[in-house]
């Protein structure tokens, strides 16, 4: 496989982000009204941007943005503060202890019960007192600038729409029941454009198991 240059994992990550703030600024700013369509599309977009943005603290933890730490890791600690406020070296610790343990009591991402109380322990694992804190602040500083009704469609409703979109695609369906090998991982059929739309690649899950090194926009060519 080429050699991919040290430089582009920082180039995709920040274009990630751009387009997440760009998108976030005019919707933000956008007099809209309820009949247009437009919004209800917008809101999806904004929500896998948010997906994006979760993806790239992703990389940063499998230090695949930058070989240097420190761009890495900041790349990582910026990435997913916007997504939610949440602290990057919790989610670094639960991640790995995810891939260490994969598929056991051990493991954050996983519960052998139905999807619901699999997605609330999912979301107790990662989200702390602190971190909603910091989202009350952040919304009711913005509320000085920014409609209250573009706040909840644009900003909060994205951000919780992709956590369903992370939790279905990127855990729960590649982990739900027994597989036959040592990752307990289900891939996806080979479907890039699919893959990307749903949870940018990480469908091909097992793929990612096999090979964690291997960043996001990357993965597909993973997949036999």
């Amino acid at each position: 496989m080429k050699k991919i240059n040290p430089y582009t994992g920082v180039l995709v990550a920040l274009t990630v982000i751009a387009c997440w703030f760009i998108s976030l600024y005019f919707l933000l700013t956008w007099d809209f009204t309820w009949s247009n369509p437009l919004v209800y599309l917008m809101i999806f977009v904004q929500m896998h941007l948010y997906t994006g943005l979760f993806i790239t603290a992703h990389d940063a933890m499998h230090g695949t943005i930058s070989p240097n730490p420190k761009a890495n890791n900041f790349i990582g600690y910026l990435s997913v503060f916007l997504y939610a406020g949440f602290f990057y070296n919790r989610l670094y610790a639960k991640h790995h202890q995810h891939h260490r343990h994969v598929h056991t009591e051990n493991d954050p991402d996983f519960a052998p019960h139905g999807f619901w109380k699999w997605y609330l322990r999912f979301m107790l694992n990662y989200v702390t007192i602190i971190q909603l804190v910091i989202m009350a602040i952040a919304f009711n500083v913005l509320q000085i600038w920014v409609d209250k009704e573009n706040l909840l469609l644009f900003w909060v409703l994205p951000s919780l729409l992709s956590t369903f979109q992370l939790f279905y695609f990127g855990t729960y369906l590649p982990h739900k029941g027994e597989h036959n090998n040592e990752y307990h991982s289900s891939t996806l059929k080979k479907n890039h454009l699919f893959a990307f739309i749903t949870c940018y690649f990480f469908g091909y899950h097992l793929e990612h198991h096999q090979k964690p090194g291997m960043p996001w926009w990357q993965l597909y060519k993973t997949k036999g």
